[in-house]
């Protein structure tokens, strides 16, 4: 629905109000001023006073161009571009397509020739708005940075640097998404008066960058906005697989956000807009959710499933998000990229006993041997040394076997001892001022280049034609810096944003031409765990952690950034592990998508009766996990916490995985109480694995809290309970002080 409201009394300025029925937003516009996003709710919320929050209003798009800069104030902050004040409202359109509803606002400025399209997208049901714009000129003009990512008014009439908190995910490697929770004045952001004497603020921020090729191998392409008085949440996430930025600052008395793709002055990018051709900006999502009664780890549930809502809307279908195969992979604590036809063969064997329906060869199956694979690769051909029988002797006994086989290849990367980095043209690969470049014994492919994407056309279409392949693993294990010039002078982080694009639509293009092929998405574990790759990939790697007893806290976090059916979490297994090992390491995989790993070949009965017992639990709770809401009952897990506690709500039925971890003593700490906030459970608790302890858990306090006991560190159970949201006003408020 469009509204047109009127301005302020003797103004001709104008309120365009939008949305669906669960989300708002505000546009101001006039002939004389930039139109601007004036503010983002929630239908449960009250209209906020829009004409209040106009004065720091950010242009609905935030652009600067070369030559410009800001205008009013200086600084790092990627606000006030002197271009984005100059735009006007010049037309609107609204178009529906079954649930989704877009808005287009057309801007243009006359200095510069600046032409632009803003469009807003939102889904029935959903509070999330999404946004992206594509940016033309009259004549040429060059942008600095430029997004829809652009909101003000945040912590608007509070004490906004104490009330305000910011959550944010580090995002080491085989440490994955590591929450924090802190407020504006604990990062160093605080009121330091000056508007009172008419200046914009502080003019410093809170600043999250990823540089390079990996998205995440730093930080999470998202975070989180939250209003400590009434605890509502705004989410923002971009949507690349390459760098971006984000930023929180002070302003006119409010706090703002930013979050956009690459920009000049952290990553050497430029876009050039002229007659004819354009640049479409990196989609940023926003999403909102008021302030839930129960407190911030039912608010955060609220806003984890405004947020998976979304990313299932917006990934390309693939049956496997409903079927949820269980995957062998031969790699972790297993072969280890030393495979052979005499070590796989066992483990095919062990796979399809215990009941896995694919078999990942997960790297080394094209090595020579002649000075190592590691800077060789790039031809992707099967070694005959190590399959002297050939790699379909091994294809084909998978197959017999019932389960589908799959490959590990690194496609965007060419070995400076391969013969195809001889044989493509030096514009197939980056490159920087004439020098191709090298990264730990590779080059980088540039999937732009029409000589890059058929040598790659052509390795996929070999490999699913002569192995009957029905899986590949795609992984990416060098950081190539800020990216191409191409050879004629591109800025470099143009360059890798067009790479990062273009990777992207050819997997999609392997997708089409092979309908059913799973295609994993990864990046030295969990580098890549970004949204515009879940929009594509099948599955998505997590992480690289070997240490089962250090998993539960990755993959208990993961779901708030990745659809919990996306997510390949490990479930490492081998001989040396007792029966609750086993367990704990199954039950971590068991809320997502199970990657079963190890030496499974050289378990024992009773150890793969375990494993059996754990993937047939697994089986029968796929369906439901393709269309649960992850919850976090106990809030987000930390690094060391002796508990974590991670569910899966679908309808009545709440799944949870508790863990009792590593570093817990012996004694006293037995028992866990975890509250169920906003619900009451109803019935009797059910373990559904290990099936050893079916006493492991029982409700109290009338159905509103789950006691579990656990036998010692290093056990963990997984639950299911029939539950009913609590009635309004039966709710006793919770929250999470670890985040």
């Amino acid at each position: 629905m469009t509204v047109t409201l009127p301005g302020l009394p003797g103004t001709e300025e104008r309120y365009l109000e939008w949305g669906n029925d669960v989300v708002r937003l505000a546009v101001s516009h006039a002939s004389d001023a930039a139109p601007r996003l004036v503010a983002l709710w929630h239908a449960a919320e009250a209209r906020p006073d829009v004409a209040g929050l106009r004065p720091s209003a950010l242009p609905v798009l935030e652009v600067a161009l070369r030559g410009e800069g800001r205008a009013g104030t200086a600084g790092k902050r990627h606000v006030d571009g002197a271009a984005a004040q100059r735009l006007r409202l010049t037309g609107s359109r609204e178009e529906r397509t079954g649930a989704v509803t877009r808005l287009e606002l057309d801007v243009a400025e006359d200095q510069a020739g600046l032409r632009a399209t803003v469009v807003y997208e939102v889904a029935d049901g959903v509070p999330v708005v999404r946004s992206w714009a594509r940016v033309t000129a009259t004549r040429a003009a060059v942008l600095e940075h430029v997004t829809t990512g652009a909101l003000a008014g945040l912590g608007h009439g509070t004490r906004w640097e104490d009330d305000l908190a910011v959550w944010h995910a580090a995002n080491p490697w085989s440490g994955e998404f590591r929450w924090q929770r802190a407020t504006p004045a604990q990062h160093g952001l605080v009121d330091v008066g000056m508007t009172r004497y008419g200046q914009v603020g502080s003019k410093n921020r809170i600043a999250w960058t990823s540089t390079g090729a990996w998205s995440t191998s730093e930080h999470l392409p998202m975070g989180i906005v939250e209003d400590t008085r009434d605890g509502r949440m705004l989410a923002w996430q971009v949507e690349t697989n390459g760098a971006w930025h984000a930023e929180l600052g002070d302003r006119y008395g409010d706090v703002y956000l930013v979050a956009t793709g690459p920009t000049s002055a952290e990553h050497q990018w430029a876009g050039h807009v002229a007659p004819g051709s354009w640049f479409d900006t990196v989609p940023v999502s926003l999403a909102v959710v008021p302030g839930h009664p129960a407190g911030t780890d039912a608010t955060l549930g609220d806003l984890a499933a405004a947020l998976t809502t979304h990313r299932r809307r917006t990934r390309r279908p693939h049956p496997d998000h409903e079927s949820l195969p269980v995957v062998y992979n031969d790699f972790l604590n297993g072969l280890m990229s030393d495979p052979s036809t005499e070590r796989v063969l066992p483990l095919v064997e062990a796979a399809a006993d215990l009941g896995a329906e694919y078999y990942v060869m997960d790297a080394g199956w094209y090595d020579d041997e002649l000075g190592g694979w590691w800077d060789s690769v790039g031809a992707w051909e099967a070694s005959t040394h190590r399959f002297p029988g050939g790699l379909g002797v091994v294809m084909d006994r998978i197959r017999e076997l019932g389960m589908r086989p799959g490959l590990w290849l690194e496609p965007e990367v060419v070995g400076v001892r391969s013969p195809v980095a001889r044989t493509l043209p030096p514009e197939a690969f980056f490159q920087r001022e004439g020098h191709r470049l090298t990264e730990w014994g590779r080059h980088q492919l540039d999937l732009r280049h029409p000589a890059a994407r058929a040598h790659l056309d052509a390795v996929v279409d070999r490999l699913v034609h002569d192995y009957g392949l029905g899986y590949l693993k795609l992984d990416h294990n060098i950081d190539i810096g800020p990216g191409t010039d191409a050879g004629r002078g591109e800025p470099t982080g143009h360059g890798l944003l067009g790479h990062g694009r273009a990777m992207l639509a050819w997997v999609a293009e392997v997708m089409d031409r092979h309908p059913g092929l799973v295609v994993e998405g990864c990046a030295a574990g969990g580098s890549r765990t970004d949204a515009a790759g879940g929009a594509v990939f099948t599955v998505q790697s997590l992480t690289d952690q070997q240490d089962f007893r250090l998993t539960p806290p990755i993959a208990a976090a993961a779901p708030l950034a990745i659809t919990p059916e996306q997510a390949g979490v490990w479930a490492s297994v081998d001989r040396s592990m007792d029966a609750e090992e086993i367990a704990f390491s199954l039950v971590t995989a068991t809320l997502s998508r199970v990657h079963l790993a190890g030496r499974i070949d050289l378990l024992d009965g009773g150890q793969r009766d375990v494993v059996r017992e754990g993937l047939a639990v697994y089986r029968g709770l796929r369906e439901a996990i393709a269309r649960a809401i992850p919850v976090w009952p106990t809030g987000l897990p930390g690094w060391r916490d002796p508990w974590i506690v991670q569910g899966a709500r679908d309808g009545a039925d709440l799944y949870l995985a508790v863990w009792r971890s590593p570093g817990t003593p012996d004694e006293g700490t037995e028992a866990l109480r975890v509250p169920l906030p906003g619900l009451v459970a109803t019935g009797a608790v059910e373990v559904l694995f290990p099936s050893w302890d079916s006493q492991a858990a029982t409700l109290v306090d009338g159905g509103t809290t789950l006691e579990v006991k656990l036998p010692a560190p290093v056990s963990a159970r997984l639950l299911r309970l029939r539950v009913n949201d609590r009635p309004a006003g039966g709710d006793r408020p919770t929250s999470s002080e670890r985040h």
